[in-house]
């Protein structure tokens, strides 16, 4: 089967960037797709799965999208886990350019550099989706956020907002600062800290969150991008905390100034 072969080939990263399309495995994922009017050309599906999701078979039928019944090994095969749900979607990519989401005038943004575990970097879509973050952007050489790993990990939320792929940092930072946002770097090492009354005032204003790399984090070119580099307070005796963790306690720091009751940016 010709679809079948051409799905197969996204699995490979280069395959994706030549066919400019991924893989969305599990209901979660395909039900968002469908729901935001994201491009889907083709619909695998178990039997099993058939029957537990009538109602996404049907409209994904209705939307005049190719569905093709597969055997377990095949799902297997394209989704790439020990455990695949058995609905697995091809769409073409979403991601925007650095510009329109800098013309979007956002008031909070995720910046991700050098992130390099796929799920680690889904989770952090997920969260910034949930901290109500107006786009996530994947600078200097961080994962492929099309990565089935990432794309599971984002359980549906790389639909729901911009996502930039491929900025240049230094780049990037320039423009979300000309655009009159404030960058922090999240680093153990920051002057302020986050329950820093001082700190948490300034997060009322419009800022893009930087975090850096899983094991390394942000080195001192890096950080010294940023307006000011805040670190999570640690209460407890873990040494810090992981990279998804520590993106989702600042996002939703900036998030309640932001968004929340009385915020300065708040939505109805």
């Amino acid at each position: 089967m010709a679809r079948l072969k051409a799905a197969r080939r996204l699995t490979k990263r280069a395959l994706r960037q030549r066919e400019r399309a991924f893989l969305a495995e599990g209901p979660q994922a395909v039900s968002e797709a469908l729901a935001t009017g994201a491009r889907v050309s083709d619909l695998f599906v178990t039997a099993p799965a058939q029957a537990r999701h009538a109602d996404l078979v049907a409209k994904a039928e209705d939307a005049g999208i190719d569905v093709s019944l597969v055997s377990g090994e095949v799902m297997s095969e394209l989704a790439q886990t020990v455990t695949p749900q058995g609905l697995l979607a091809v769409c073409d990519f979403l991601d925007v350019p650095l510009d329109e989401v800098v013309k979007s005038g956002p008031s909070l943004v995720a910046l991700l550099a050098n992130v390099r575990d796929p799920g680690n970097a889904g989770t952090v879509l997920r969260a910034a989706d949930a901290a109500g973050a107006d786009a996530v952007i994947f600078a200097d050489a961080s994962v492929d956020f099309y990565n089935g790993k990432c794309v599971r990990a984002s359980a549906g939320s790389l639909f729901h907002l911009p996502v930039v792929a491929g900025a240049r940092l230094s780049d990037t930072v320039a423009a979300l600062k000309g655009a009159g946002l404030r960058v922090l770097a999240a680093d153990g090492r920051g002057a302020s800290t986050l329950d820093d009354p001082a700190t948490r005032a300034r997060l009322g204003s419009r800022t893009a969150w930087l975090f850096g790399n899983e094991a390394w984090g942000l080195p001192d070119d890096l950080l010294a991008l940023a307006d000011e580099s805040v670190a999570v307070p640690i209460y407890g005796r873990a040494e810090s905390l992981n990279l998804a963790a520590a993106a989702a306690v600042c996002l939703y720091a900036s998030a309640q100034r932001l968004f929340g009751p009385g915020g300065t940016a708040a939505r109805g």
